[in-house]
């Protein structure tokens, strides 16, 4: 299916919206505003957008550790991150689960997750619920390039191709899993993708820093899968801009890597590409940069002026004996 000029602005909003979501965050943390840990998205915009815009509403997807791209990609409400990662009632998870563990199941997000790789057995139980239940909804796992050196990675591969589940595997390649670089943690050299041929299902390498490329991988694999025809392993390469969490200086990538993948910007590539086919004008894109800034400064009023949680709320939505 082709996307209309109404879905590509729409994912340019979003990918605005997940960009200065984390600028605002980095400032946000680094007043002390935001307690916890905390890993940035910037810089992998096109892969959450591109991805989810690839499928439907009632379709699931699972998250990560870096997860704030996703969640605005499945249809999430900054305003609610925010106030999430705030520790604020009106956050998602009502201030309880934070940045690492943003869920909004009215949404079929069903979560990010702190453990590397944590995600991917649950994608894969999400795909036999559907299965089982015959709903052809398909679901979208995202995951890292350390995880696919987890045992949960190869384990719930095998189970999917075994049982051609509705799951297209994502693996977003930003080159480093925290400090070390992918090529000297993963024998699957160069590309992680090749590993899909082990468990009966096809691979494909794609360039993660454009929007419409990895849309095109998505939509494909998710086609096959809503079919029966079982999963996909796509290898999203791409590049994170800020460290493994806040804490990282990145001293161990050179300041010429950083600069030549941000000469690659997916929003500016993006934004260029619209203005080209005419689905903007420079002064429309403009408009849209702008709004999108202003929403995240209001999500962040919005979080800061919103109540905590009282403490007689602790053990609400808690497992208790």
């Amino acid at each position: 299916m082709a996307l209309s000029k109404k879905d590509m602005v729409e994912m340019y909003r979003r990918m605005l919206l997940v960009r200065y979501f984390e600028e605002k965050v980095d400032e946000l943390y680094g007043l002390g505003k935001i307690k916890g840990g905390t890993h940035l998205y910037a810089g992998e915009e096109a892969v959450a957008i591109g991805a989810c815009a690839a499928i439907k509403p009632d379709d699931y997807i699972t998250s990560t550790h870096r997860g704030h791209g996703h969640c605005v990609g499945k249809g999430g409400d900054p305003k609610l991150m925010m106030a999430e990662l705030w520790g604020k009632k009106t956050g998602y998870c009502k201030g309880k689960g934070g940045s690492l563990h943003i869920a909004d199941l009215s949404s079929n997000n069903l979560g990010a997750n702190g453990i590397v790789g944590g995600g991917i057995p649950i994608a894969t139980g999400a795909g036999l619920s559907i299965q089982m239940k015959k709903s052809k909804q398909v679901v979208l796992c995202f995951f890292g390039d350390g995880a696919s050196n987890t045992g949960s990675f190869h384990e719930s591969l095998n189970m999917g191709g075994v049982w051609k589940l509705p799951v297209v595997y994502i693996c977003e390649n930003n080159l480093y899993g925290m400090s070390v670089p992918a090529a000297r943690a993963c024998a699957a050299q160069p590309d992680i993708a090749i590993r899909a041929t082990s468990y009966g299902m096809p691979g494909q390498v794609v360039d993660g820093m454009d929007v419409l490329a990895v849309y095109e991988a998505v939509r494909k694999a998710v086609d096959k899968a809503r079919k029966g025809s079982g999963p996909t392993l796509i290898e999203c390469k791409t590049y994170r801009y800020k460290g493994h969490s806040k804490s990282d200086p990145r001293a161990y990538r050179t300041r010429e890597e950083e600069a030549e993948w941000q000469a690659r910007d997916a929003i500016l590539s993006f934004r260029k590409k619209l203005v080209e086919k005419d689905v903007l004008t420079e002064k429309e894109a403009e408009r849209i940069n702008n709004e999108a800034y202003e929403y995240i400064e209001a999500s962040a009023r919005f979080a800061e002026e919103s109540p905590y949680p009282d403490v007689s709320e602790l053990l609400e939505d808690v497992y208790v004996d």
